[in-house]
């Protein structure tokens, strides 16, 4: 595999370890798109309350966001064009397979500090 492989698959699973959608949102995704309101209507199921508090489906659409932009997920497309539920994307796939538990691991202290420059500075 090549560095930069590797450095996408690195910047991916900090990613989706710094997020509150747990595996079982991963899961349901592989098999049916999600929207950001259905995720929020059911924020039990997939949203860990562990350290973070979704407010609003826009937050969670800001992580929908996040996960396209770093090509984890992508939207799901109709017959009449992108719809506003998502699904995984072979990377995603990829990653999720390799360790289907990634989503309920925590990131470090220095993973923490990566995801934000990724997220807020260098892929702004």
């Amino acid at each position: 595999m090549d560095l930069i492989d590797k450095h996408i698959i690195n910047r991916s699973t900090i990613a989706i370890k710094g997020l509150p959608l747990t595996s079982l949102f991963y899961k349901d995704i592989q098999k049916s798109g999600l929207s950001a309101e259905e995720v929020f209507q059911m924020k039990e199921k997939y949203i860990s309350t562990f350290i973070f508090k979704t407010r609003s489906p826009e937050e969670i659409e800001s992580h929908f966001l996040w996960l396209i932009k770093i090509g984890v997920l992508r939207r799901e497309v109709d017959g009449q064009g992108l719809t506003s539920k998502v699904r995984l994307t072979p990377l995603g796939r990829i990653i999720l397979e390799s360790d289907p538990n990634i989503p309920n691991k925590k990131n470090s202290l220095s993973e923490l500090f990566k995801n934000w420059i990724y997220r807020n500075i260098l892929l702004t």
